[in-house]
């Protein structure tokens, strides 16, 4: 457990990953190795005591039937990308219980032959218990990001904040990779998020954090313990709030 200098900020949170977190340097899939690492750095905090949710989006799958999707419409579109999130929300609870972590899947769109539905009862009381639970099938409804549905789930499961995890540090004002002189911002207002146009997470996303009061951290998830450490309050981040 963490020494006294070392708490916990946060009791509970929802961690926010990218579909194109998992596939590691591939151009799509699904990279096991980089899941095994982002499981243990779950692994790592839950085992300090904090209650985690996870929601996963699915580009790095989707990216790889974009050319199938040309030509369909958005709604069945978005019907496929929830899918893929669903492979890896799979994914992450098999390297999640690999790493003996309890953790169970809860999909919006109903497959009682390979998840357990989203019942919000039922997903409080995992958490409460222990279990890392990962959100799939985003909001269970087209038009809707995995933003959107991570900041919705974090509000029905009372976190305290949502942990967008990128490969950088923080929020800049530039691409950092194209343009060296970027500026990092260590805090910013949702309404300065907006008004920039940061990229963030989708504006909707923003907008719900904002009406509920619920704080955005945006921090790397490049380096390994890097979860633990923002939870420590240790981690280069941006807070939005």
């Amino acid at each position: 457990m963490a020494a006294d200098g070392d708490r916990l900020i946060y009791d509970r949170l929802l961690l926010k990953l990218s579909g194109e977190a998992l596939m590691g340097k591939s151009s799509y899939g699904i990279d096991m190795e980089v899941v095994d690492r982002l499981a243990r750095d779950v692994a790592e905090a839950v085992a300090e005591g904090c209650q985690i949710a996870v929601v996963i989006g699915g580009g790095n799958i989707f990216r790889g039937l974009a050319g199938a999707a040309k030509g369909m419409d958005r709604a069945a579109a978005d019907y496929m990308g929830m899918l893929a999130t669903v492979m890896n929300a799979l994914a992450f609870q098999n390297a999640l219980e690999h790493a003996n972590t309890p953790a169970r899947v809860l999909s919006a769109i109903p497959m009682p032959t390979v998840c357990e539905s989203y019942v919000r009862p039922k997903a409080l009381q995992r958490l409460a218990s222990g279990h890392v639970v990962i959100f799939a099938a985003g909001t269970g409804n087209p038009f809707f990001t995995t933003d959107t549905a991570a900041t919705l789930r974090a509000i029905e499961m009372g976190c305290q904040v949502v942990a967008k995890a990128t490969k950088v540090d923080g929020v800049y004002d530039a691409d950092p990779g194209a343009n060296p002189g970027a500026k990092r911002f260590e805090r910013l207002s949702y309404a300065e998020v907006l008004s920039r146009d940061l990229k963030v997470m989708d504006g909707a996303a923003i907008a719900l954090a904002r009406d509920n009061g619920l704080p955005v951290i945006v921090f790397s998830i490049e380096e390994p313990g890097n979860l633990l450490k923002m939870l420590q309050g240790k981690a280069r981040a941006t807070v939005i709030e």
